[in-house]
């Protein structure tokens, strides 16, 4: 079940993926489920976003005490 996310002004697609999932990474998780918002670099307030489930990837070629 995806939740919602409602912007503040200023917010990036990078600076909100890293405030729901720890990770500017996921950005294009949030794009694919928002594509009505694609054209936003720089949000106003108010909008609300879909927040799909996302588990970031666990890198395998760091060492085990780094993963």
């Amino acid at each position: 079940m995806a939740n919602t996310y409602t912007t503040i002004q200023g917010d990036m697609w990078d600076s909100i993926a890293h405030k729901l999932y720890g990770t500017e990474q996921a950005l294009n998780v949030l794009l694919d489920a928002n594509p009505q918002y694609t054209a936003y670099v720089v949000f106003p307030a108010g909008i609300t976003l879909n927040v799909p489930e996302y588990t970031a990837p666990t890198p395998t070629e760091l060492p085990p005490w780094r993963r």
